[in-house]
């Protein structure tokens, strides 16, 4: 069965924006993954893991066979290929995706909790990913992202800072 799930993309080590170009497009290279859309790139102040560069942060919404598991395996395998290394708890990263929302499927094993735990308290998160979804609504909690986003626009920065448009017509393929 096929399912829209949705990215949260990050980096702040190297070079931010091809990294987050690069892993749109692997994304769009595998198997079992189809790119619906992509968001811009977003510049936010890291949270926790000390002192440290800027993110770029995005959000990608996808079409998929592969299972959540099996989504998370392939982002963390994808991760690994742009050199991340879990050192330090929010420390910094070449590159980071999370898997934020699978359908309206509710996900907890060891490992994976979806929908994210932190998906309504991180602007990082809600404002690329309602640039691509402007009407999607938390599956456990139903409130409208964009109202949640509305709330923390006070407390935390977020600035669109570019698009990201992948090479190749990977969209919709």
């Amino acid at each position: 069965m096929v399912e829209v799930a949705y990215i949260g993309l990050g980096s702040n080590v190297g070079d931010r924006l091809a990294e987050l170009h690069l892993a749109l497009a692997d994304l769009a290279d595998h198997d079992g993954i189809t790119l619906v859309a992509a968001s811009g790139a977003w510049e936010t102040s890291p949270v926790g893991g000390g002192a440290q560069e800027d993110y770029l942060n995005a959000a990608a919404s996808v079409s998929t066979e592969l299972t959540p598991r099996q989504l998370l395996d392939t982002l963390l395998a994808i991760e690994r290929e742009h050199g991340r290394q879990r050192r330090v708890r929010w420390g910094p990263r070449t590159l980071d995706l999370d898997l934020l929302l699978y359908a309206d499927h509710h996900v907890d094993e060891p490992g994976l909790t979806v929908p994210h735990p932190w998906l309504e308290r991180r602007r990082f998160v809600l404002e690329p990913l309602i640039e691509i979804a402007p009407d999607l609504t938390h599956p456990s909690s139903g409130h409208r992202l964009a109202d949640v986003l509305h709330d923390l626009q006070q407390q935390q920065q977020a600035c669109r800072v570019a698009a990201l448009d992948v090479p190749g017509d990977c969209f919709g393929r």
